[in-house]
């Protein structure tokens, strides 16, 4: 806790109420799933700041929230000196009991824009997932796929000159491998819908996770430029993402065959 970039009162809470002891305790519960479970790979974790302000954007994985959990958790473990990755909850996790309360003692906010201006010019970083709700709504089938863009990031960056960090999560839509979003059940729970598995409830397989930060990407000007120019810019980020996305995909089918080709030589030496 203390390599991190936080300044942190005498009571070991920052400006913000992130509690360094709720921290640990939330980063000692992760560690394990992190380095074992999902025996998370990192790539390209040197592309993000060692420290000042920076925008991990990237893509939702999963269903629920194990992206951004193992994004946050690969800053910590894989970054050196480690970094707090600070991400813009949605709005609905509010409704939830003792939620709120919880995700701001961890560093975690609602993802309203003064928030995001007032972190990043405090020189924090922070993880965005620009397909929203609508990306953690992905079926198995559409796991490697990417929904539409929201542009607020964009304009936040270049109005506070930040560089965005594109980020590609791979893994999360076969550990959680949804065949259905029950929404009914979902408002039941205050939540936009439950993730469906074919086992049931949404929990996560062991599945080998990977996170690939690409290279930093400036954009200059306001961020009151007009629609076309800042769709332009986000078109930018999403190709970058997409492209690791595609890297990633074939890496996985390949270590999928390659393992597949491998038991089936054991079993017919036998």
């Amino acid at each position: 806790m203390e390599e991190l970039e936080i300044p942190w009162g005498p009571f070991g809470v920052d400006p913000y109420g992130v509690s360094k002891k709720h921290l640990a305790v939330g980063f000692s519960m992760v560690e394990p799933l992190y380095r074992h479970y999902f025996s998370v790979k990192v790539l390209g974790a040197d592309n993000v700041p060692p420290r000042g302000r920076g925008m991990l954007v990237g893509n939702h994985s999963g269903g629920i929230a194990i992206d951004g959990a193992m994004v946050i958790a690969s800053m910590f473990f894989a970054k050196n000196p480690p970094r707090l990755a600070q991400g813009m909850v949605e709005k609905f996790m509010n409704r939830m009991p003792f939620a709120s309360m919880l995700t701001g003692k961890l560093g975690q906010f609602t993802g309203l824009p003064e928030h995001c201006i007032r972190l990043l010019e405090d020189e924090r970083l922070l993880m965005v997932f620009p397909e929203g709700a609508r990306g953690t709504a992905k079926l198995y089938r559409e796991r490697y796929n990417l929904v539409r863009f929201g542009t607020g990031f964009v304009r936040l960056a270049m109005r506070t000159r930040t560089p965005i960090i594109p980020f590609a999560f791979l893994g999360g839509g076969a550990a959680v491998p949804t065949i259905h979003n029950a929404v009914a059940l979902g408002r039941m729970l205050g939540a936009p819908y439950v993730p469906i598995t074919p086992y049931g409830l949404p929990v996560p397989l062991p599945v080998k996770l990977e996170v690939e930060y690409g290279e930093p990407m400036m954009f200059h000007g306001t961020g009151a430029e007009a629609d076309t120019v800042i769709e332009g810019y986000v078109e930018q980020v999403r190709t970058s993402i997409a492209g690791m996305i595609e890297r990633g995909r074939v890496r996985r089918e390949s270590f999928a065959d390659q393992t597949l080709k491998q038991f089936r030589a054991g079993s017919a030496s036998r």
